[in-house]
């Protein structure tokens, strides 16, 4: 057996579950493909200890801790396959075709966001357009903010994101249609309603305006969405099961539905950001370690 785990994913999920398990004396290998999915991200924010710090300068420090665990490697490459061979023996393969075995896999991927085809969004995107308000709402306070709702689900997200602006708007885009006790709701709490449709957002790294169909121009300085998110490909032909809103399903041990599959971070749960995929991390790390040191020790296998 090449190696104890083999985790895929290497931001904050993965390598903290990396640390987790290499102090925990087992042979990890943590594969990375990169770029992150927050790469258009200039700062990550609400981290303990590194709040404002840059993606890739959190990632170079986290490598650097890692260095010290001689037990712990490093792959940069793709994993293209993975083989479930029995529940302790899987056949990972990467894009080279190189092949390596692992008795656990930790995916720790993140989730694939599926922006729509909005001109002018993919150029804000991580700049003036975000995911998050704990992630950047501080930064952003008291400027015009909007909030694109098109599923009926997020209709009062707005009432979160008012406590970061007083000049906040909700924008449909004309997808849905508010039911009245829920504009009452959004209008007492101070949020202008806009429902025509979106003709394209305006501005370079910083947005400046949100154009609608009929040629107005609003204001507009940060926008945040919740675009539809889908898991990465290696997991779909897992045919792992999923929740109703795609997210994986895994157990108290977080377990997949496959045995010896294990899984942390945005890609079990929408409840997303940096600080909780690093503390899913952990409690996965956890989890797998007890199972796995059991049943070495009960193979005669950790001597």
């Amino acid at each position: 057996m090449d190696h104890d785990i083999v985790i895929l994913g290497g931001g904050p999920a993965g390598l903290n579950a990396a640390l987790m398990l290499g102090r925990a004396r087992k042979r990890v290998l943590l594969c990375d493909a990169g770029p992150p999915r927050n790469a258009a991200a200039a700062h990550m924010h609400g981290f303990v200890t590194r709040d404002g710090v840059a993606p890739a300068e959190f990632r170079r420090h986290a490598r650097a801790e890692l260095a010290a665990y001689p037990n712990v490697r490093f792959l940069d490459q793709r994993a293209v396959r993975i083989d479930p061979r029995g529940p302790a023996d899987f056949a990972v393969t990467f894009a080279d075709t190189t092949t390596l075995s692992a008795r656990r896999i930790l995916l720790c991927l993140g989730m694939i966001d599926d922006l729509p085809p909005l001109p002018g969004l993919a150029a804000l995107w991580g700049k003036s357009v975000h995911l998050c308000p704990y992630c950047h709402g501080w930064e952003l306070q008291d400027r015009p903010t909007g909030a694109l709702c098109t599923s009926a689900a997020y209709l009062e997200w707005p009432l979160l994101l008012r406590g970061w602006t007083r000049d906040l708007t909700l924008f449909t885009g004309g997808a849905l249609t508010i039911p009245p006790e829920t504009r009452a709701r959004l209008t007492q709490a101070g949020i202008n309603i806009e429902e025509r449709p979106i003709s394209r957002l305006h501005g370079d790294d910083t947005m400046t305006s949100i154009e609608l169909h009929d040629g107005t121009h609003l204001p507009l300085e940060c926008l945040y969405m919740k675009p539809p998110q889908r898991q990465q490909p290696i997991v779909t032909d897992l045919g792992l099961a999923l929740d109703d809103h795609g997210f994986i399903k895994v157990d108290e041990m977080r377990q997949t539905s496959i045995p010896g599959i294990h899984a942390a971070g945005d890609l079990i749960t929408p409840m997303q950001g940096a600080q909780m995929a690093a503390a899913a991390g952990a409690v996965a790390a956890a989890m797998l370690n007890h199972t796995l040191t059991a049943e070495l020790a009960l193979a005669g296998a950790l001597d």
